[in-house]
């Protein structure tokens, strides 16, 4: 990449710098959970579209997912997306727990600046692509509902990450640097009973409690998890349990996660906990009935495409902090456990001084938690799209040392600024590896070598069931 190629991007991102934070923060003052986020959606497509991409909408039958694309030919470079919220999250600016509105959603994952972040990144790669001819195309994927493991899944079932040639995204954390470990691959399922109601006081025989089904199966899948492996995990809530104690349940449902490092260890022990249900059903005599409502694979880094990107990271330098937001940093931890900060410095292999002060001011080629040979126990569906196409992500800092993400804390600091500070450093960051890739054929081809050795050259098979479509979020479940 030539230097006035270089200069072209980082001058784009500088000058759409203040429209991408008011972005951000509008998004995060908005907040909309899965599957509902028409009003991030929109503001995002209206700057894509103003700026000269064309637009799929409505990708894979999904209303909040679309693909915006600028140029012709090869290659394809994209770049991901989100802008879903969490339920239950709404919080101010403030280190005191005070919501926005009770009850309501919160950018507790920093999506609002993720989504904006990744548009400042294709805006850039754009003006420099046109400035200096280059011939390929740049793609925005607009994915939503990542929070509950399914956009991108969806997405991928229909073939729209298929063309690509490497896949970038980021997300926000800590410590400014490649997430380069494993997630783990997750099965999300709801097993309904249907029995018979009846008067539990003075005709219980003539009931048949679905309940009684739920209860049992849970009672199971406790003794399962004795004979499972150590990193499995199962998570389990009762969704539906009845309606009054004088009334043997009709209906009763509960609504379970399997994890698992891999996708066929994920597959093995959901068999088993449907036997366990199965049984759960025969001993009350109940109808047991499954569905299937989401599963991911593991995350699967490409090392080739991010040593482009973690070498733009380090010639751009770490998101710059003013005083004021190391202060409210510092307040933020206050209002964590004793120690928190300690351990998550601990986590990262980091000290509390340089890169583990209260907000990370360095940028590191590998943090503990994140390297490469670790599996991280959350679960993501950018794991289905790094099975189908080299994929990169960074990760830069825009919570304070041991904030948790889905926490009202990092709500709170993704809408100041210490949030907003990360989406300049990682739209320069993604938007010159976009354009890096675009001339470099050979790195082009050794990423698609890497990641055919990775995965065997076995060819990606969605997790989701053919029948599966897309399920309607009830307002109790978002």
């Amino acid at each position: 990449m030539s230097d006035s190629t270089r200069d072209n991007v980082i001058r784009s991102v500088d000058t759409s710098a203040g429209r991408l934070e008011r972005l951000a923060c509008d998004i995060w003052q908005h907040p909309e959970t899965g599957f509902h986020e028409e009003h991030a959606t929109g503001l995002i497509m209206s700057v894509l579209e103003e700026a000269g991409f064309s637009l799929a909408r409505g990708v894979a039958g999904i209303p909040t997912a679309f693909i915006a694309e600028w140029g012709s030919g090869r290659p394809v470079i994209g770049v991901l997306g989100e802008y879903d919220a969490l339920p239950g999250l709404s919080q101010k600016v403030s280190a005191t727990r005070e919501p926005l509105q009770p009850g309501a959603p919160g950018h507790a994952c920093g999506h609002n600046l993720l989504g904006v972040g990744s548009l400042g990144a294709v805006l850039a790669a754009r003006t420099a692509m046109g400035a200096s001819g280059l011939t390929g195309i740049v793609r925005y994927y607009g994915c939503p509902a990542e929070e509950t493991l399914m956009g991108k899944v969806f997405m991928a079932r229909e073939g729209a990450f298929d063309d690509l040639d490497v896949a970038l995204t980021w997300h926000p954390m800590y410590p400014n640097t490649l997430w380069s470990a494993s997630s783990a691959a997750l099965n999300s399922f709801k097993l309904g009973f249907h029995g018979v109601s009846a008067h539990a006081g003075s005709a219980p025989e003539a009931g048949r409690s679905a309940l009684d089904a739920v209860i049992l199966t849970d009672v199971g899948v406790n003794y399962l998890r004795e004979h499972v492996p150590g990193n499995v995990r199962i998570h389990c809530v009762i969704t539906d349990g009845g309606e009054a104690p004088n009334i043997v349940p009709a209906f009763a449902r509960s609504w379970y996660y399997v994890r698992a490092p891999d996708r066929e260890q994920v597959r093995a022990v959901y068999e088993r906990v449907l036997d366990v249900a199965r049984g759960a059903a025969l001993m009350t005599d109940t109808r047991l009935e499954v569905e299937f409502v989401a599963g991911c694979y593991d995350f699967l880094a490409n090392s080739t495409a991010e040593k482009v990107l973690l070498s733009n990271m380090k010639s751009l330098g770490p998101p710059a902090f003013s005083a004021a937001d190391f202060e409210f940093a510092a307040a933020l931890v206050r209002t964590l456990p004793e120690g928190a900060a300690d351990e998550a410095a601990k986590s990262f292999g980091l000290t509390r001084e340089g890169p583990g002060d209260v907000l990370c001011t360095s940028i590191s080629d590998s943090v503990n938690g994140l390297a490469a040979g670790q599996v991280q126990p959350v679960s993501t569906d950018l794991g289905d799209v790094s099975r189908i196409v080299p994929t990169a992500q960074m990760t830069a800092c825009c919570v304070p040392l041991g904030v948790p993400l889905h926490s009202w804390q990092a709500v709170a600091s993704c809408g100041s600024h210490i949030g907003l500070a990360a989406v300049p450093f990682v739209a320069k960051s993604l938007g010159l590896t976009v354009v890096d890739l675009m001339t470099r054929p050979g790195t082009l081809e050794a990423a698609r070598e890497e990641h055919v050795r990775s995965t065997g050259g076995c060819a990606y098979t969605c997790p989701l069931p053919p029948q599966a479509r897309l399920p309607v979020i009830r307002r109790e479940e978002r």
